[in-house]
C-alpha cells in the first residue's frame, strides 16, 4: 500500500515545479485553475511528470474531474494500488 504522506509530498513537489508556484501554495485543497493559475497545458505537463515519477498511466479523461491537488494525490494512490 502506498504511503499517503510520501505520495502527497512527491506530488506537491512535482506540481510546484511544473506549475512554477511556491510549494507552500500546493496544498490538498488548492484548485488548479483558481488557486494555482494552471491552464490545461500546465496540467498535461504536470500529469506527464507524475506518470514518469510514479511509473503510472493516467488517461486524459481520468483527469477531467480532478480539480484539486488532493484529488490528484487520491488518483495517484489509486493507480499505485492498481
Amino acid at each position: 500500500m502506498a504511503d499517503r504522506a510520501e505520495v502527497e509530498s512527491k506530488v506537491q513537489a512535482i506540481l510546484a515545479e511544473q506549475l512554477a508556484v511556491d510549494a507552500e501554495k500546493v496544498v490538498a485543497d488548492a484548485r488548479y485553475a483558481e488557486d494555482l493559475n494552471a491552464d490545461s497545458l500546465d496540467l498535461v505537463e504536470a500529469v506527464l511528470a507524475l506518470e514518469e515519477e510514479f511509473g503510472i498511466e493516467v488517461p486524459e479523461e481520468e483527469m477531467d474531474g480532478v480539480k484539486t491537488v488532493g484529488q490528484t494525490v487520491d488518483l495517484v494512490i489509486a493507480k499505485l494500488e492498481g
